[in-house]
């Protein structure tokens, strides 16, 4: 019992994989600005949140908080297509660091318009344009990163680099709602709000300066990666051409998809369920503070679901274990449908949480193995593109199905359904074997 324990298997694998598998140097200094950079998307988030979707003049329904995710998430599928080509043609490195002294100062923006109230179309364009320039700089550190590592350490890197981020966005968030509480005591009304958005100003600068650490060329594009010309569309299409010839990658991205807008559906729901359920409706600031625990025992679940990730790799095979990390939520959501109380909430969130993280790490490697270096660019601008696009249906099929108070049992069995459709027919053992055969030199074609 005690030499297969799941804790002593785990604990051993890294203790390896530090000896074994020591990231370089340089990676830090990829990790120190995606880090600072998320942490700041935490505390920027919060703030729009503590705006937007927690303030007693303003009750959200459905339709309101599904056109806050709207506006954080579709700046990602506009930019996108151009996103891959500006990365494959530019140095990676100014890019990320232009990027983030734009956001930095887009966000001295923001801040005047909360501090006037202005919840109007102005705000929401300034904020589309904010978190556009973010997919330019979560892009580009992707693309990267298989520059900086060996082809057997990318699962293991991913897992550091995008389970840290995500983790990091948690943190954020959680000192954003901390930093508002001080703030409540020397700042009333939407004063407060600005003075926080002007913190996270002060976050993407520091992580514009932590930029200056990394080579010009260190995390590409390499002499034969670039383009020599840009044509827009035209080298997007190029390459989605370069993705289909690695069908396993493609159904990966397309799953990745389906599992993150069934994240975004139940994010939906327990926003509503802590705003206007399980916290009195007079009192937002309680409401937040329940939405915020709930998504730090997700970040839990999703560390945890990192670290399983080599492990369950390694024990089952890649595409074994992305099967079951695609299937195994499903009896959380089934019975979260029948029992839409807190408790049971919070144990299907760190399940789902920690399911999906580890099959988007996996998923992450998977497509970093499979293409070139000259297309890894507009691949994961692609990849972003696709599951955005899905997250922000998630949103409006949740916005769609939920009432104000969010209790529903229909919306978990629906994204259990579609797990359950995706693990067997999208995943499915002999079609991922066979795509898993194609080589990348299709790409030329």
């Amino acid at each position: 019992m005690v030499k297969n324990n799941p804790c002593r298997l785990i604990t051993l694998y890294y203790m390896k994989a530090l000896v074994k598998y020591a990231p370089p140097r340089n990676l830090y200094k990829l990790l120190r600005v995606r880090w600072m950079g998320q942490i700041t998307d935490g505390i920027f988030q919060s703030a729009l949140a503590a705006f937007i979707l927690f303030s007693p003049e303003r009750q959200p329904d459905a339709i309101r908080a599904a056109l806050a995710f709207a506006v954080v998430l579709l700046p990602y599928s506009l930019v996108g297509p151009f996103v891959g080509v500006v990365l494959d043609r530019f140095s990676r490195k100014r890019v990320i660091a232009f990027a983030n002294l734009f956001r930095a100062t887009n966000l001295l923006v923001i801040a005047y318009l909360i501090f006037l109230g202005s919840t109007g179309m102005t705000l929401t364009l300034i904020v589309l344009i904010a978190f556009g320039a973010n997919r330019l700089i979560l892009a580009g550190l992707s693309a990267g990163l298989p520059l900086l590592v060996r082809k057997d350490e990318l699962i293991t890197s991913n897992a550091l680099a995008v389970t840290g981020g995500t983790i990091a966005v948690v943190i954020g968030g959680g000192l954003g709602i901390g930093f508002k509480n001080l703030l409540d005591t020397a700042f009333s009304g939407d004063l407060k709000d600005a003075v926080l958005i002007l913190i996270a100003a002060g976050g993407y600068l520091a992580a514009a300066l932590l930029t200056s650490g990394i080579g010009r060329n260190e995390i590409g594009p390499q002499s034969h990666e670039v383009s020599q010309e840009i044509s827009g569309f035209g080298e997007v299409i190029q390459g989605f051409r370069a993705l289909k010839s690695h069908g396993d990658a493609l159904r990966g991205i397309f799953a990745t998809g389906v599992q993150r807008g069934g994240v975004t559906a139940l994010t939906l729901m327990a926003l509503l369920l802590e705003r206007n359920t399980f916290n009195p409706p007079s009192d937002p600031d309680a409401g937040l503070r329940g939405f915020a625990y709930a998504l730090a025992i997700a970040g839990i679940g999703i560390g945890l679901g990192a670290l399983a990730g080599p492990i369950g790799v390694a024990k089952f095979g890649r595409h074994k274990w992305m099967r079951i990390s695609m299937l195994a939520p499903i009896a959380f959501l089934i019975f979260f449908s029948f029992f839409n109380n807190e408790v049971v909430m919070i144990i299907t969130a760190f399940f789902v949480g920690g399911f999906g993280q580890s099959f988007k790490i996996t998923n992450d490697a998977l497509v970093q193995s499979k293409i070139v270096d000259e297309f890894r660019g507009r691949i994961f601008a692609f990849y972003d593109v696709a599951v955005n696009g899905a997250i922000v249906s998630g949103a409006v099929i949740a916005a769609l199905i939920l009432p104000i108070s969010g209790i529903s049992m229909a919306l978990p069995l629906s994204i259990a359904g579609a797990y359950l459709l995706t693990g067997l027919r999208l995943l499915r053992q002999a079609k991922f074997s066979a795509d898993s055969n194609a080589t990348n030199q299709a790409v030329r074609s």
